[in-house]
């Protein structure tokens, strides 16, 4: 083997010195990244902190949550990527006043308002499940596919189609230099959706959590979250995820 001109030549031909990371590389790298096995089982998941939610226009603030707070049971089987899966709950406050809450309790979907009905609820977890599904994707029955490069937020960013067993696709963004998620868009009932992932914090147990989200629809902003406290695998009391009483 000799080296010529920027390749390599063997005996069953040229070989590029530097081949490009396989999109399994890159997903397999940013799983280390984000902590490896405690982040991919986690058990559970509990975020706080604000949130600034926009009008449809994207032109102005349309309220603010100063109490903004998630609490997931991941499911380790999931294979749909924009289902609802597991168990979660999302609660946005202002003062004592409550602007949403929406859960799951892994059967019945609700919110402040009550019981949603099964489409309307389905419409709902397609347009804003999808980051967990990354989870997943080594797993079998998914698809890993390339796509090209680019710059998000001023950083190298590698791309990597993830496809469910379904057919769903979902495009994750892994910065170059760290691994780390950035980004990640897919279709949805309410258009094309986007999330820029920033700011990220390492735990003292491996997990690396991005505490800025910026989440939008057909390129406008709909809402920035800012999470400031971040538990991983503490027991949450099922009682969280029930439904209100009629």
């Amino acid at each position: 083997m000799v080296f010529v001109t920027g390749i390599l030549v063997a005996l069953g031909g040229p070989v590029a010195a530097d081949e490009p990371p396989t999109p399994r590389d890159i997903v397999e790298r940013g799983v280390a990244a984000h902590g490896g096995n405690v982040w991919l089982e986690p058990g559970t998941l509990t975020l706080s902190g604000e949130a600034t939610f926009f009008a449809p226009d994207g032109t102005a603030p349309r309220s603010h949550a100063d109490d903004y707070r998630m609490w997931r049971v991941m499911n380790p089987d999931r294979d749909s990527a924009h289902g609802a899966e597991g168990k979660v709950r999302i609660t946005a406050k202002a003062g004592e006043r409550i602007l949403f809450e929406v859960g799951y309790d892994g059967e019945t979907t609700w919110n402040e308002r009550g019981i949603v009905p099964k489409a309307e609820a389905d419409a709902f977890w397609a347009s804003n499940f999808g980051f967990g599904i990354i989870r997943s994707a080594l797993g079998e029955g998914f698809t890993l596919e390339s796509a090209p490069p680019r710059e998000i937020g001023g950083r190298a960013v590698d791309l990597v189609r993830v496809i469910d067993p379904q057919g769903s696709a979902t495009l994750f963004g892994f910065d170059a230099e760290s691994g780390f998620i950035r980004y990640l868009a897919f279709r949805s009932p309410r258009g094309w959706h986007e999330r820029l992932y920033d700011d990220f914090v390492k735990l003292d147990n491996g997990w690396v959590q991005a505490r800025s989200v910026t989440l939008l629809y057909d390129g406008t902003v709909s809402n920035i979250v800012r999470w400031t406290e971040t538990r991983v695998g503490e027991p949450i009391d099922p009682a969280i995820f029930a439904p209100p009483v009629e």
